[in-house]
């Protein structure tokens, strides 16, 4: 699928801020001026792509995040400098869109900072039409991606256990994702942790 991405002339000018609520947030894989924890409200942080390159394969897809619609989402706002736009761009559309399942949107995010500040951020949310929108899934069948599934960039289960300590580390609960890694961690089979 084709990716749509946000045309020059309608992103902010200056310095480029980008909004990272998974991955991003302890890989960024781009230079940044400066790191904000933010708040973007209108879509929420939800288990819902199904990998079949980072985390998973076409044959045994792992699960990714994505921004999903309603809600808010707490996450790290990067700002990255007006010089290294172009470079941060391509890199991001190669990471995140190999398969177009995600708009490229431009949000208002809150930065949590002493000044409480509104910028513009681009932002990654799924399309709910693309092939790998996986919707609402139950813990149970979550678990069952993210254990069993490996793609190029590791495990899957690494993926949501590795986000959930970045939530951690800038203060952001996600009870969703920590009772998922609790069963990841745990021996215990599903059946008997419910």
């Amino acid at each position: 699928m084709a990716i749509r991405p946000i045309p020059d002339d309608e992103l902010p000018k200056g310095d480029l801020w980008v909004f990272g609520y998974g991955s991003l947030m302890w890989r960024p894989g781009f230079d940044y001026l400066a790191e904000c924890p933010a708040r973007l409200i209108g879509e929420h942080r939800a288990l819902c792509v199904f990998s079949h390159h980072h985390r998973g394969t076409a044959e045994k897809p792992g699960l990714v995040l994505g921004l999903d619609r309603g809600g808010t989402c707490q996450g790290t706002a990067f700002r990255v400098a007006e010089a290294a736009r172009a470079a941060t761009l391509e890199y991001l559309r190669e990471r995140e869109q190999i398969s177009g399942v995600y708009h490229e949107v431009l949000r208002s995010v809150w930065l949590e900072n002493d000044a409480r500040e509104r910028v513009q951020a681009l932002a990654f949310v799924v399309d709910r039409n693309h092939r790998q929108y996986a919707g609402v899934l139950t813990l149970e069948q979550q678990l069952r991606y993210v254990a069993n599934s490996r793609g190029i960039s590791g495990p899957n289960r690494d993926y949501v256990i590795e986000t959930v300590k970045a939530l951690d580390a800038r203060g952001c609960h996600d009870p969703a994702l920590r009772r998922l890694v609790a069963l990841l961690q745990s021996e215990i089979p599903l059946q008997e942790a419910e």
